[in-house]
């Protein structure tokens, strides 16, 4: 079958569409006058039955058989708990007007199909009912009414569309945040055991040549990398189940900042790193996680920034003295105004760095969140090939409310 028009009969006004829309149909195909009121009286009795008792039904009427036998068919289905028989007074009349009629009841839904054949000089085929669909496709409004109902199905259209598209999004974020999560824990057991037998290689090292020194320290570091990998997955996973948990202690900053700064110098040996303390304060954090922040946003900045250039890390209150303030600056690649708002995205890479320097994206979004986390907020400045600015925040202890 295929459909020439489709009218949902939700009020009064869409008798008049359906009446009116009918009558062209005959006209376009040829028929009589009075053939084709026939078919418009018996489709505005049975819509005007539907109509009053519910505004969710739907008329369509379509063109079936082939070449050259063709019937035009009036459907009409809706959905009510009033009871109706094929005898009530809009249904018994338009089946008086048209002998093939079906009336299908099922449980709440009901159906009615009335068909009328067509008469072969009405020259009926696949190229006129294509011709015939597009005509109504483009046809204008009959009225405001229609043009306003016509909107609002594109309208209806486009949510549906949206809202399908936003479920399956989540369905597949779902899928992937499982397949995070048993990943990462898949991982973390072979990788401790192949940590551990580097390990007891390295202790062993009188006992094998320089040459195998280097491939064991070359795999000491790669199963570094991938350790930290995993525990990125890991805390992913627990970000996005609700389940990532703080330790909170009492930091005294400017103590806890020497103490990380100098070990991240040590890991950054190839960057120079300098750190400017300001007036001393405590924040309430967690130590591990506020030094993977740290970690985090300087291997950043050493990643990203040529060798031997210099990091610098700034501590300074806050005007109202409520929250202080840390700022890793860079003088590297930088970031466009693009890249600057999806940076701390899920797993968003850069197109300019995703061949050139490796990594999943997960860095800056776990970052970001432990700030959150916190009670702090966190920002990037920058600019094409001048360097980037990061900025985070943390609540004072005096501010946090325990």
């Amino acid at each position: 079958m295929r459909e020439i028009i489709g009218i949902t009969l939700e009020n009064e006004m869409d008798l008049v569409l359906a009446h009116k829309r009918s009558m062209q149909i005959g006209e376009q195909l040829g028929l009589t006058v009075a053939t084709r009121t026939t078919l418009a009286t018996a489709v505005s009795e049975v819509a005007r039955t539907v109509i009053d008792f519910t505004n969710e039904g739907r008329l369509s009427i379509h063109i079936s058989g082939k070449f050259p036998r063709f019937a035009i068919n009036a459907g009409i289905t809706f959905e009510s708990d009033q009871v109706f028989r094929e005898t009530d007074e809009g249904f018994f009349y338009a089946k008086k007007l048209m002998p093939d009629f079906n009336f299908d009841a099922n449980g709440q839904i009901y159906s009615i199909t009335m068909s009328l054949s067509l008469p072969r000089s009405s020259k009926v085929d696949e190229t006129k009912i294509s011709l015939l669909q597009e005509y109504f496709k483009s046809a204008a409004p009959l009225n405001s009414y229609e043009e306003i109902k016509n909107k609002n199905s594109k309208l209806s259209q486009l949510t549906q569309a949206q809202e399908q598209e936003i479920k399956l999004g989540r369905e597949l974020d779902e899928k992937k945040n499982e397949f995070i999560s048993v990943a990462s824990h898949e991982l973390k057991t072979p990788i401790t055991v192949i940590k551990a037998y580097t390990q007891m290689l390295k202790l062993l090292k009188g006992q094998y040549s320089d040459k195998v020194g280097e491939v064991v320290e070359k795999l000491e570091i790669q199963t570094g990398k991938l350790a930290r990998l995993t525990f990125q997955l890991m805390d992913v996973s627990k970000i996005e189940n609700g389940s990532l948990q703080y330790d909170l202690a009492e930091i005294k900053l400017n103590s806890f900042l020497k103490e990380t700064v100098l070990m991240l110098m040590n890991v950054h040996a190839n960057n120079k790193i300098s750190l400017q303390l300001g007036e001393e304060c405590s924040v309430m954090a967690d130590p591990l996680r506020l030094e993977q922040v740290l970690s985090n946003l300087i291997g950043n900045a050493a990643k990203y920034s040529d060798r031997n250039s210099h990091i610098g890390v700034t501590a300074f209150l806050s005007e109202e003295g409520s929250s202080v303030t840390i700022q890793i600056s860079d003088s590297g690649m930088g970031m466009s105004k693009d890249n600057i708002a999806r940076i701390f995205e899920k797993f968003y890479r850069a197109e300019d760095i995703v061949s050139s320097h490796p990594g999943l994206g997960m860095g800056l979004y776990i970052t970001s969140k432990i700030v959150s986390d916190h009670g702090g907020k966190i920002w990037v400045e920058s600019e094409i090939g001048t360097g980037s600015k990061f900025y985070f925040t943390l609540p004072l202890a005096l501010a946090v409310d325990l």
